[in-house]
């Protein structure tokens, strides 16, 4: 099978102590619209993708008792891009599973079904493919009482749910997320 690429670059997530100022900014810059705001994070986009920018709030959270402090920096935590359907991510993850390269972190938003990788420097990238059919639905999510109850979503093994799509489970039934999943621990104290 020849490599599965990504169909689009989608987002950026910085880690900021001028959150406040953050939002102001791109707002004026780039014309966002705030889709989402806790104290700790701001999701915004300038267009009808979900989020194109967000933010971590580390004056209100910090790095983990005992982690190192590069995760206190300021900059980007991590670049996210889409795949065109679930297949090709879980395609996708078993052909970099067979290199050795591995997620550390599988997580529903319920607006992504998402894989967190770190290159050999530590930049982290999320790969992720739109859980939702379509733009409206996925704004209307990320504006409703799930997402701000659980802004962060719920993990999930990969391994289990490319098993069960090889065994002939649609795609598609992995899109939803489950609402009875325990909410995930934030990673490492940030994640979005």
């Amino acid at each position: 099978m020849s490599r599965i690429r990504p169909s689009r670059f989608v987002h950026v997530v910085y880690r900021t102590r001028r959150f406040e100022e953050m939002i102001a900014w791109y707002q004026a810059v780039f014309d966002c619209k705030v889709q989402y705001q806790n104290p700790a994070l701001a999701f915004l986009t300038y267009d009808d993708e979900h989020h194109r920018v967000a933010l971590i709030n580390m004056a209100t959270v910090g790095p983990p008792p005992g982690e190192s402090d590069r995760r206190g920096l300021i900059g980007v935590d991590h670049v996210a891009y889409t795949y065109d359907s679930i297949d090709d991510l879980m395609e996708n993850y078993a052909q970099l599973k067979e290199k050795g390269i591995l997620p550390y972190w599988c997580i529903h938003h319920g607006v992504t079904m998402s894989m967190y990788y770190a290159d050999p420097d530590g930049n982290q990238m999320e790969l992720q493919v739109d859980a939702l059919p379509t733009v409206d639905e996925a704004n209307a999510f990320m504006h409703g009482p799930g997402f701000a109850t659980n802004p962060i979503g719920v993990e999930y093994d990969p391994d289990e749910v490319l098993a069960k799509m090889r065994a002939g489970t649609p795609g598609s039934a992995f899109l939803r997320r489950q609402s009875d999943l325990p909410v995930s621990p934030i990673r490492g104290g940030i994640a979005v």
